[in-house]
């Protein structure tokens, strides 16, 4: 469904109504096919070389990636104010920036697993370089563990955005300044019943969710001091809008319930183009915005650029955006990316451990308090702690370990994931265990 844009001045032809609004959202929000391509999208905290715990300004930042120039496309961040669109890195992908200064880089698709490591690997050489000549270094942590959250981007979504979550508590403007994470991407799958067709793999990954939260745990300290969540960074997520951060409902069709899901969350912001203030009303939801309910004070009709807009502002663990984005995953400290890529990408590439991995899964649910998020917040407050937790673990790691040596194996990927699976798996530990070990010095 698509909605002219004839570029008169009355516009009301691009008005979206509820209906439109629901087929678009249907439409657009899982792309099927064979199941093949594999991205990432990498956060970093950016931080003084020789003192993590001071403020690094914009304008520091965006010296530093200068480089890498400016150029059309990529992210959903905004550009440091150096640049007026992304940055580009060699290998095509785009380097955005967050509200609190951390830089993301967004590989492009690639075939296979390899390729995506292949090419990112060389784009993180090149950024960590210019970003080291400049005395500054990328910290792949899920959370700030020194800094507090300071926005350094003015911007109007981003004052909007602050203004929205400061009316529920300190988390948002956390989650905007001071979090990293690692995102994978994967295709949805084909329009199937099978272990292939997108509706078993949206199953499989919120399966395995609270798997790859507690195994990737790696943010447990806020302002120098322990939290008492290996994660705390989903401590953070599980604390804000649950309209917009909880999963969607995942018994029926999952396009169906994706687009009740982003209906029925509340607005975030209203672009306006020739205006600094993007705030929305308080409690309003896009369905409410689409059926064109009385607002004091009024507001414009929404567009089919808005849906998108606000489409952007959904962060569930996994979100469809034509294809599954992973958002559970804290950051992980020098190339360890490429582990839960690999791990996400093996389990959901093989038909034996993907089952496996769901039979692992299995005793998460029926055997972990359900209050308070249930298995999603254990994974996030005890990680591999959790003995259910642990045991799971073990059999997913194992089990993607498998599916990675049947395809076309790749040794520095296979050693990676050996690797940490030595240091951790094996151990009941996660990375957020050496942080804490280290603050303990």
């Amino acid at each position: 469904m698509t909605v002219e844009n004839t570029g008169r001045a009355d516009d009301a032809a691009r008005h979206i109504r509820e209906q439109q609004a629901a087929e678009h959202i249907h439409g657009i929000c899982l792309k099927t096919g064979p199941p093949r391509r594999v991205g990432v999208e990498l956060e970093w905290l950016v931080r003084d070389a020789r003192d993590p715990a001071l403020p690094v300004p914009a304008e520091r930042i965006a010296a530093a990636v200068s480089a890498f120039g400016a150029a059309a496309g990529g992210g959903d961040a905004d550009a440091l104010p150096s640049s007026s669109a992304p940055g580009v890195l060699p290998s095509g992908a785009a380097l955005t920036s967050e509200p609190g200064g951390q830089l993301e880089l967004s590989s492009l698709p690639a075939d296979s697993l390899a390729d995506c490591v292949r090419s990112t690997a060389a784009d993180l050489a090149a950024l960590r370089a210019a970003v080291a000549d400049a005395g500054l270094e990328l910290a792949g942590v899920g959370l700030d563990p020194f800094r507090l959250p300071r926005r350094i981007l003015r911007l109007p979504r981003y004052a909007a955005m602050e203004a929205f979550f400061d009316r529920g508590g300190p988390w948002g403007r956390q989650m905007m300044c001071a979090t990293a994470s690692v995102q994978v991407c994967l295709d949805a799958g084909e329009d199937t019943d099978g272990c292939r067709g997108y509706r078993a793999r949206w199953l499989l990954l919120h399966a395995i969710g609270p798997v790859l939260v507690s195994a990737f745990a790696n943010s447990p300290l806020r302002a120098g001091r322990p939290t008492g969540w290996r994660s705390s960074r989903q401590q953070v997520w599980a604390r804000m809008d649950p309209g917009r951060t909880r999963p969607p409902r995942l018994t029926g069709d999952p396009r169906a319930n994706w687009a009740a899901y982003a209906l029925d969350a509340q607005v975030m912001c209203v672009r306006e183009d020739d205006s600094a203030d993007w705030s929305a009303p308080p409690g309003l939801t896009l369905r409410d915005w689409v059926r064109g309910a009385p607002i004091e004070g009024g507001l414009r009709p929404p567009t089919i650029e808005d849906l998108d807009y606000h489409l952007s502002t959904l962060f569930p663990p996994v979100r469809p955006r034509g294809h599954f984005e992973l958002r559970m995953i804290d950051a992980q400290p020098g190339d360890g990316w490429v582990v839960p890529a690999a791990v996400a990408s093996g389990l959901l590439s093989d038909a034996r451990a993907g089952d496996a991995a769901m039979a692992a899964a299995e005793p998460l649910w029926h055997g972990l308090d359900h209050s308070d998020a249930g298995p999603w917040a254990t994974a996030a407050r005890c990680g591999p702690a959790n003995l259910l937790l642990a045991r799971a673990s073990r059999e997913c790691f194992a089990a993607a370990r498998g599916a990675l040596a049947r395809q076309q194996p790749n040794a520095p990927i296979l050693a990676a994931v050996d690797a940490f699976i030595d240091q951790y798996v094996s151990k009941d530990r996660c990375p957020a265990d050496d942080l804490l070990e280290d603050a303990g010095r």
